[in-house]
């Protein structure tokens, strides 16, 4: 079963593939191509054909390339083209014909100059064409490659292989002892790409698909057993089960005929389970959409050249899709999104690489960057951009350009300590938003809209107390949303909505927002979302319950991190949780699950607590540290470290974090902290300290400033 050629052209032709490789870039100069997958050939650096003269020459052609870059003695070429009575001439002939040859591989050599392809070598010739130069080296790789890729990769790789073939492999020299044996494994290398082909389409959920090839490989060689079984499969898969039993039947009938033998015990047991509907024979979830994506993924891997600009584009909006469906999907879009805007950046098209970056308009809640190295670099690069961007490019791509920077620009510590002045929030970032946002106004673009509105919030803790703000925010986002059928931006604003009622005490409002974006997420098959969720019922719990029942919520909660794909929410969150919980319990930090007991001395804990030293308390550290220290008596290093911790970043957690560095400054009497603290959460006094983050908190606001005040007003 042979095919012309995917570009259209005839078996013999191949200028069109030759211009679409070199519109690739894969063509850069002259060079020569060889053709032993049918007919021998080769072809020159435009594709047209090279004329190698009469047999002889095809066949020492042949000889050398069988020879694979090694030297063939003349002895032996004059015995493999005349066998045992070569004429007296052989010799002589068989140098005329390496003579001609290569007169027709490089017509352009200059007299007397060495070959560079047909060389001669010791006592014969060897042909050393390029390692991509010869179709039947090209297929083994690809064949190879196929190997360890993922089905969709490999059943598009695997086709363009099998469209190598023009025909039997070394077509005009069939009959010579020296090519059976290259013949013979090209051919069953080529009958394994072919049920390899069929498998990675099975695998994909594309059984219909696979049939009718299947159909005609088993009719061209009934002995492969291999080839009936993923018939009788891709028969079964696509609803005809009659026809897989009648598969089977052809298959023990054929190959009686043909090897004398019954089928296998692979074959015989596939059809008991083809009778009896085994389980694992189902395609599985996928069904008819496993199919369409199968077809459509090797369709575009047909059409669309490897190195076109497109596929940077469709790699950005897949890694888009990719990203929110959690877990080990988050972070590959992470990886690869980097890798697609790297690639981007360096074509030197701005506009290209503004469309790369703009694409990935994932929604983003949390303000603490899971990879801060690799957002940085994204701003970076977005920075660069802008700066790029022609006169005339659209104002959509600067905005995009400026909604990613406030985005991805995510709650960095001020500079200075505590005891200095207050550090204002990133001031760039915040002109992004505002600006992105301005653009997307006047396109009356609403998925525009929806993503700098995302800034908008993301660049809303320049102070504390902004909770109503941000509810503002978040309105407009579920309405826009709505409106316009953006559902992961929906999901959004709710969680934006749910954080601002926490923070605001409404719990009755949060809890609505939480149930909305539940339902959203179970319909558009969001699975974050119940990271967020589970995390908010805690909160309430720890509000509404007694500590044992609250600490067992956030341990519930901490599991939904695990394999979440979130390393800046996950790491030391659970102990900051219940340290808040047990702060306002008057408690002692209980065991956070991360380590044993801390060994026993002076300084040991209460039974079934650990010592803080003990635990991983990731980004926070430097704000809990100071009031654990105090809480062990160690009051002086406490004050030490409270006098150089650095002010807590422009985040979620912004009052929660100040809290805690009220409270260290309290029991140790540092009254400048405490200034600080007051001036800085002063605008917050309605709000609950740090349930903005709808995760934890220490409070009311306000017992914290009533706090510091009196201590303040005392002499």
């Amino acid at each position: 079963m042979w095919t012309r050629r995917r570009d259209g052209t005839a078996p013999d032709g191949r200028a069109g593939r030759w211009e679409r490789e070199r519109a690739e870039g894969r063509h850069t100069g002259v060079e020569v191509e060889f053709g032993v997958l049918g007919p021998v050939a080769a072809w020159d650096g435009a594709g047209g054909a090279l004329p190698l003269k009469g047999p002889r020459h095809r066949a020492v052609l042949a000889r050398l390339l069988v020879a694979r870059r090694r030297v063939v003695p003349v002895p032996r070429l004059v015995a493999d083209l005349w066998g045992t009575r070569p004429p007296g001439d052989a010799v002589s002939a068989v140098r005329t014909f390496v003579a001609a040859l290569r007169r027709a591989l490089e017509p352009d050599r200059p007299p007397r100059a060495p070959s560079r392809l047909l060389v001669t070598e010791g006592p014969g010739y060897a042909l050393r064409p390029a390692p991509g130069a010869v179709d039947a080296w090209r297929f083994e790789r690809a064949v190879e490659a196929a190997e360890e890729l993922p089905p969709a990769r490999a059943a598009a790789r695997l086709a363009a292989a099998l469209d190598l073939w023009r025909g039997p492999a070394y077509a005009d020299v069939a009959e010579e002892p020296w090519a059976r044996g290259e013949r013979s494994r090209l051919a069953e290398l080529r009958l394994g790409a072919v049920e390899s082909r069929a498998a990675a389409r099975l695998a994909l959920g594309a059984a219909a698909e696979a049939v009718p090839d299947l159909e005609a490989h088993v009719t061209e060689h009934p002995w492969r057993e291999d080839a009936w079984r993923l018939l009788v499969l891709a028969l079964y898969r696509s609803g005809r089960q009659a026809d897989a039993l009648s598969a089977v039947r052809r298959a023990r009938r054929l190959l009686g005929e043909h090897l004398g033998v019954d089928p296998g015990p692979r074959l015989r047991a596939l059809e008991a389970d083809v009778l009896r509907h085994a389980d694992h024979l189902d395609p599985g979830p996928g069904g008819p959409a496993a199919q369409v994506w199968a077809e459509a993924a090797a369709a575009y891997e047909r059409a669309v050249p490897a190195r076109a600009r497109a596929h940077l584009e469709s790699t950005a909006g897949l890694m888009r899709e990719l990203a929110v469906t959690g877990g080990s999907g988050l972070e590959a879009a992470r990886l690869h999104r980097t890798a697609a805007v790297a690639a981007a950046e360096r074509t030197g098209d701005p506009e290209l690489t503004a469309r790369v970056i703009g694409v990935h308009d994932v929604p983003a809640i949390w303000t603490r960057g899971d990879d801060p190295a690799r957002a940085g670099q994204l701003v970076r690069t977005a920075e660069r951009t802008l700066r790029r961007l022609p006169p005339d490019a659209p104002d959509a791509a600067r905005a995009r350009l400026l909604a990613t920077i406030a985005v991805e620009t995510r709650g960095p510590s001020p500079a200075g300590t505590v005891g200095g002045p207050a550090g204002p929030a990133p001031a760039r970032a915040r002109q992004a938003a505002r600006q992105a946002e301005a653009l997307a106004r006047r396109l009356d673009d609403a998925s525009l809209l929806a993503f700098a509105l995302n800034g908008v919030f993301m660049q809303s803790f320049g102070r504390a107390g902004l909770a109503a703000r941000r509810d503002a925010v978040g309105a407009e986002i579920v309405a826009l949303s709505s409106r316009n059928g953006l559902p992961s931006y929906e999901v959004l604003g709710h969680l934006v909505r749910l954080q601002a009622h926490c923070a605001l005490g409404d719990l009755a409002g949060a809890d609505r927002h939480a149930a909305a974006a539940d339902g959203l997420a179970e319909r558009h098959e969001r699975p974050l979302v119940r990271v967020f969720t589970t995390w908010y019922r805690a909160l309430r719990t720890s509000l509404t319950a007694p500590p044992r029942t609250a600490e067992a919520a956030y341990r519930e909660a901490a599991a939904t991190l695990d394999g979440a794909g979130m390393p800046g929410l996950e790491r030391g969150l659970l102990p900051l949780a219940l340290l808040c919980l047990h702060e306002r319990h008057g408690a002692p930090f209980p065991d956070c699950g991360r380590t044993g007991p801390h060994p026993a001395g002076p300084e040991s804990d209460a039974p079934g607590t650990t010592a803080p030293e003990a635990v991983d308390w990731g980004p926070y550290e430097p704000w809990v540290r100071p009031l654990l220290l105090v809480r062990r008596g160690r009051a002086e290093e406490a004050g030490r470290a409270l006098r150089v911790a650095p002010p807590p970043p422009h985040d979620l957690l912004y009052e929660a974090l100040w809290c805690l560095l009220a409270r260290a400054a309290l029991l140790v009497g540092d009254r400048a902290v405490m200034r600080h603290a007051r001036t800085v959460l002063e605008p917050a006094r309605p709000e609950l300290a740090g349930a903005g983050s709808g995760l934890l908190t220490l409070g009311p606001v306000s017992e914290h400033l009533d706090a510091l005040t009196a201590a303040l007003e005392r002499p």
